[in-house]
């Protein structure tokens, strides 16, 4: 089990109903219920796509002042530098402006800082070394808005700049020729979700001209859709229309060296979804900024030669590679120091190293955040300075936390999910404890629970068909606020349960009712698992359709699996029998006292089974399926409920403390080697009382 707590919410079957009534398949009908959706009417709404963007890219304040700009230096041939950053988000937007602005026959000089020896946004010194190349005027893009010393430098050279971001504005913005960002606390525009590459996007928008807007969205919009869902941008709106646009272009798009991407990653001739840019596609374009080298990916996705760009694909599935490595070996590295934090230190988890890789500690941060349930804040040091990347949890918001810890820190900046900030090595303590209060104050004082939120429990799983999948794109796309649904099938029989892929991954057959489904549980072997072939499930899991040598079938995606903590009918009926007992036992019938009494062996068995499961130690688990992993080395008949009756004898004979609170059953030993007669058990006197009537 990887996490401690499900959320399953209740669903109204008669909601659902309704819809399949309208028309809409059961698995479609019940994802839009547990998102609020409850009539028809609402559905057609929510399952609309729109093909065009609705707002004016001039509703942004000081666009008309970059598009005046910007015009100005192509109609007087001036050069011009796009000045981008190193993730996914910046890497396609500086290549979408760039691709514009040289269609317009501008000279443009791409810069992209090097994570580690520039650092994030933009630097004096590269305004100087593109100065002294000529350029007059530097266009940012996904960066810059708190760039208020660099624009003033930039000034002094005579160079002017026009920023566009998207990330949270401080109350000082920069001087600039113009300052392009929704989350401006005085600009007009309706939508403020946009990834830095929809800013771009609408820029460009606005410089061709609405006579144009068709073409270039049309063109644009597949650059657009991998930057939105690699930011992981809210999925509504206008980053909607762009990713549902974009995808639907991919296939066709001009941009040869994503097909090359495409071609390297497998993913060619495939239909390709959101989910295949956020985990195939992205991570490796993502994988050139994190390891030092994002001008391979601007070179791949600028390149007009398609032998250069199949060996730019290459390069970058290669670095990717290296990536995962270095990751593996960070996350175990810091979940060796969560070890020695103290319990009042982990309600943020604020790790340090100067052996960490500093372009990959922010995918680090997301696990662990993912993992342990709340924000992570990783920290490369170098020569007494930490560079540290931050990914929040259960929408706390980062960027408010760090203007919190402000004045520990050097410099910070981001958006309220992900953000980086630089800091002394000699604050990092004190900027742990900070946090620390700081999260526990907005959250809460309870340790954080690892939590997998569910959106539906399939209660009908012999609806679950093939076309029924299928359906499921019509929700699409998914990312932040449409979310891929997880769903979930409880007291399902584990069928099987098979290592593969070179022994690091299970394949896992289920079986509810009359319905059997195949899936695939990736990274977990059958240890950490914690189940075994036979016993009662509950799984958690995404559904996909699985093409496979011509043939398609349902697989399932497993998020987790987890012993049932739900009674099956039998099992309750044992409890019930045990209750029974427990209340005197007259309302027992002479088969029921047969069916529970213990045998010599059973009591013997038992109570070893105990020893080596407790101990001198106290076991806490959760009551059914501690009581059937007791019970699955028993032998003879009626192992569960004997079980569960050999323990409510050993604690009524002062051989064992039992206890029962929330589902949760805890377990000591206290017999301290003292002998007791079991025989003289009032409920073993009660069932043998009952026998000889």
């Amino acid at each position: 089990m990887k996490y401690d707590r499900w959320l399953i919410p209740a669903l109204p079957e008669d909601t659902i109903g309704s819809l399949m009534d309208a028309g809409y398949p059961y698995l479609v009908s019940a994802v839009l219920v547990s998102h609020g959706v409850t009539t028809a009417q609402q559905a057609a709404e929510a399952l609309e796509q729109e093909r065009a963007l609705v707002h004016s890219p001039f509703l942004m304040k000081d666009m008309d002042r970059a598009v005046a700009r910007i015009s100005r230096a192509l109609a007087e041939g001036e050069i011009i530098a796009v000045f981008g950053d190193y993730d996914v988000d910046g890497i396609t937007s500086a290549c979408l402006l760039t691709d514009y602005l040289r269609s317009r026959g501008a000279e443009v000089k791409v810069h992209i800082p090097r994570r580690i020896e520039e650092g994030y946004g933009l630097g004096c010194e590269a305004i100087h070394a593109l100065a002294a190349e000529g350029v007059s005027l530097i266009v940012t893009v996904d960066c810059g808005i708190t760039g208020i010393e660099e624009t003033a430098y930039a000034a002094t050279l005579g160079v002017d700049v026009v920023i566009t971001d998207h990330h949270e504005c401080k109350d000082a913005l920069p001087e600039a020729a113009a300052v392009v960002n929704p989350h401006r606390h005085d600009c007009p525009y309706p939508f403020k979700h946009l990834a830095g590459v929809g800013v771009a996007l609408k820029l460009v928008l606005a410089l061709g001209g609405s006579d144009r807007e068709d073409a270039l969205f049309a063109r644009y919009c597949t650059l657009a859709a991998i930057g939105t869902i690699a930011d992981v941008m809210r999925m509504e709106g206008e980053n909607r229309t762009i990713v549902h646009c974009g995808l639907d272009a991919l296939d066709h798009s001009d941009f040869i060296g994503l097909h090359a991407l495409l071609r390297e990653a497998g993913l060619s001739g495939r239909p390709i979804t959101s989910i295949q840019v956020g985990f195939v596609l992205a991570p490796r374009i993502n994988a050139a900024g994190r390891m030092g080298q994002a001008e391979l990916a601007s070179e791949l996705l600028l390149t007009d030669d398609p032998g250069k760009a199949s060996a730019l694909a290459r390069a970058l599935c290669d670095l990717n590679r290296e990536r995962q490595r270095v990751e593996q070996d960070i996350y175990a590295r810091a979940m060796e120091q969560l070890e020695t934090l103290p319990e009042d230190e982990r309600s943020a988890l604020v790790l340090s190293s100067e052996d960490w890789h500093q372009g990959v500690v922010g995918i680090v941060a997301s696990r662990l955040s993912e993992k342990f349930s709340c924000p992570s804040f990783m920290i490369h040091i170098s020569g007494g300075m930490g560079k540290g990347s931050c990914r929040s949890y259960g929408g706390f918001n980062l960027f408010q936390a760090l203007e919190a810890c402000s004045d520990l820190l050097i410099g910070f900046g981001g958006h309220e999910l992900a953000a980086g900030f630089t800091i002394e090595e000699r604050n990092i303590p004190a900027f742990r404890k900070k946090m620390n209060q700081y999260v526990r104050a907005h959250i809460g004082k309870e340790p954080p629970v690892s939590s997998l939120s569910i959106d539906v429990e399939i209660t009908h799983p012999s609806l679950v068909s093939l076309s029924e999948v299928a359906e499921l794109s019509r929700l699409e796309p998914y990312g932040s606020g449409n979310s891929r649904p997880l769903f979930c099938l409880r007291g399902a029989i584990l069928e099987g349960l098979q290592r593969v892929g070179q022994n690091r991954h299970l394949k896992v057959k289920l079986q509810k009712g009359h319905a059997c489904f195949e899936g695939i549980f990736f990274s977990v072997t059958p240890e950490a698992a914690g189940v075994r072939v036979g016993s009662r499930v509950d799984a958690a899991f995404y559904l996909q359709v699985n093409e496979f040598r011509g043939a398609s079938g349902i697989q399932l995606q497993l998020a987790d699996l987890r012993p049932s903590p739900d009674p099956s009918p039998r099992e309750s009926e044992s409890l019930a029998l045990c209750a029974a007992v427990l209340r005197g036992g007259g309302e027992l019938s002479a088969k029921d006292a047969a069916r529970l009494l213990p045998s010599r062996e059973q009591f013997v068995r038992t109570w070893r089974i105990l020893e080596r499961e407790v101990g001198t130690q106290t076991l806490r688990e959760c009551e059914l399926p501690l009581l059937r992993r007791l019970s699955a080395e028993l032998t003879g008949a009626e192992s569960f409920l004997r079980t569960a009756f050999c323990l409510e004898i050993f604690a009524e004979r002062g051989l064992l403390q039992l206890l029962r609170s929330d589902g949760m059953l805890t377990l000591r030993l206290s017999a301290d080697g003292k002998k007791v007669a079991l025989e003289e058990c009032p409920y073993l006197c009660a069932l043998r009382a009952r026998l000889s009537q």
